[in-house]
């Protein structure tokens, strides 16, 4: 169906930023977001807004895309509060995936009903299913929908808002009337994910169609660093402590006792297609080896017909084997691997729910080096079971010994090592937070009010909703620091970073963890009006915004094209000409 261009979306899908209003609060955000590719307002919607964009626009309906986040940081003149009340749909959706969205989305979506009051509010996304019941009671929340393939119960609802039809029979939903409250079943559990697409040309043309360039954008610098997401699983085998997207975790949220595969040709050829447009490197999320070797080689096989010339990541949870490292370089020309050990100690990752050994990891770290694996990043994490300060030492130094063999191997420069702090929070759902002290854990914040209201704490020290028995939050915060200083300082012994990038983030490491002191001392003031007075002074005078706190923000990025973009190809997507595969 071919949509006018500048008509009124039936559904607007709303991304706002973690905190409203960050363009005037003094926050210190810290390194909650180093390792990914947004900033810390967490500018980056989640793909499934994708899946629902495509999925509804083919039947019908007019769905738009708006990264008030992205807007909201690419300018302060914009007005969030304007540019809500001149939409004109049916309904809007609001994701609360991650949790660092429970003060920012409630707060757009207040917002949006005061403009619009007679117009459905609909929330979606992992921790909007998981506090299903607390979020459907906030005034500004009519509907939320559980589960994670909400597809087909979401295109059902704006059928039932469209004709003013009755919620009752729709799966997965949570709305309310006068009589209160209704929690539907959840039976809407696809098997797998063939009913959905992943077609980033949808997005290029909402962009024409609604003369909306940035609100369609995935975070702040996909347009120097245009990555691409392939999502290969909804779902997992593994149930790691602290993880809200473990097998125990969706089976509690969502209802999904098994995961849901993405059919590998489906996946290669969605690939191959977007490959033909951006030149960008396309990352695959979720575990191909989970599906088992059978599923991973059917999918090589479809990946190397499509020749595609993109730098390509794959993500293990468990080291991989020599047989598919040797497959995968046969299938693409140009491959990385990202790895999150978590701790060198073995004790640590066993802890935290991966059971295997350093030597396991460094075999295959070597086997992908020598398979023709252009990158290896890996992942430490602070904050997990039984880790210690120094436990967490005792991991920089061992990143120093794979750096040191990587490089006597010949493979100088290709190992990339990091390290963040579990942060802002330990996942509602998981098996950590779901049972606190078995995992050594003390927990602040339960509720989704909680969190909301911790988000609008002074610094990510405070708001952190745990530590553990083993390292209290102060504890946790100073370790960082140290960690991400020896880090930098191994790194620019490697050529990994220039003397001056180590300088710079040295630099801003130490004014932050002066200011954080000072916070803790302000916040000591009973008065509020002038704690927060103090607070304010202090931000102003310490200056210390920017992408990243402690390491490099695109030193993550794996090599793009010079030329990023198909211009023809792009051209004829966003005027809603591109073709089923090839465009």
């Amino acid at each position: 169906m071919k949509h006018r261009l500048f008509s009124n979306p039936d559904l607007v899908l709303v991304h706002a930023p973690s905190v409203y209003d960050f363009r005037k609060r003094n926050v210190l955000y810290g390194p909650v977001s180093d390792v990914v590719p947004s900033t810390q307002v967490f500018e980056m919607y989640p793909i499934g807004f994708l899946t629902m964009l495509t999925y509804l626009e083919a039947r019908g309906l007019r769905v738009r895309i708006a990264n008030v986040a992205l807007r909201m940081l690419r300018s302060r003149r914009f007005d969030a509060e304007r540019f809500l009340r001149k939409l004109r749909p049916a309904a809007f959706g609001f994701d609360l995936h991650w949790m660092v969205h429970a003060q920012g989305s409630l707060e757009l979506a207040r917002l949006a009903k005061q403009a619009h009051p007679d117009v459905p509010v609909i929330f979606g996304g992992l921790s909007a299913s998981y506090y299903h019941e607390e979020l459907i009671r906030y005034p500004q929340v009519d509907y939320v929908l559980r589960g994670d393939s909400v597809e087909e119960p979401l295109c059902r609802l704006m059928r039932t808002i469209q004709t003013d039809g009755d919620p009752a029979e729709i799966p997965n939903l949570v709305w309310k009337d006068s009589a209160g409250v209704h929690v539907n079943s959840l039976t809407h559990v696809p098997s797998d994910l063939d009913a959905v697409s992943f077609d980033y040309r949808k997005i290029m043309a909402g962009c024409v169609r609604y003369l909306d360039f940035f609100g369609h954008l995935p975070f702040k610098m996909w347009l120097r660093y245009p990555i691409l997401a392939a999502l290969s699983v909804r779902g997992c085998v593994h149930n790691c402590a602290i993880c809200g997207g473990s097998a125990a975790a969706y089976r509690r949220i969502f209802g999904r006792a098994t995961p849901a595969y993405r059919d590998p040709e489906l996946l290669a050829r969605e690939m191959g297609t977007i490959a033909r447009y951006v030149k960008g490197p396309i990352i695959i999320l979720g575990d191909l080896l989970q599906a088992g070797a059978e599923h991973a080689d059917r999918f090589l096989h479809a990946l190397k017909r499509q020749r595609i010339a993109n730098h390509i990541a794959f993500e293990f949870f468990f080291p991989p084997t020599r047989e598919f490292l040797e497959a995968a370089a046969e299938a693409v020309p140009r491959f990385n691997i990202q790895m999150s050990p978590e701790s060198h100690d073995e004790r640590v990752r066993r802890a935290f729910g991966r059971a295997y050994d350093n030597a396991t990891l460094e075999r295959s770290v070597r086997d992908a080096f020598e398979c023709g694996c252009r990158r290896f990043d890996v992942f430490f994490m602070i904050g997990i079971p039984e880790q210690t300060t120094e436990s967490v030492r005792a991991t920089i130094a061992y990143c120093a010994e794979l750096m040191r063999r990587s490089r006597a191997q010949g493979h100088g420069g290709k190992l990339h090592p990091y390290i963040s702090p579990l942060a802002p929070f330990l996942d509602p759902g998981s098996e950590a937070f779901e049972n606190p002290e078995r995992h050594g854990y003390r927990l602040f914040c339960r509720t989704l009010e909680e969190h909301r209201q911790a988000l609008l704490a002074p610094s990510w020290k405070h708001t952190l909703n745990y530590e553990t028995q083993w390292m209290r939050r102060d504890a946790l915060v100073d370790v960082t620091y140290e960690a991400a200083l020896a880090l930098n300082a191994l790194k620019a012994e490697e050529g990994l970073l220039s003397a001056r990038e180590a300088r710079v983030i040295n630099e801003r490491i130490a004014r932050e963890r002066e200011l954080i002191g000072a916070i803790d001392q302000a916040m000591r003031i009973e008065d509020r009006a002038v704690r927060e007075q103090n607070i304010a002074a202090l931000m102003r005078s310490f200056q210390t915004t920017g992408p990243s706190t402690i390491c490099k923000k695109d030193e993550m990025n794996w090599p793009a094209a010079l030329v990023r973009f198909n211009p023809f190809r792009v051209l004829r997507a966003a005027l809603g000409r591109g073709g089923v595969d090839g465009g």
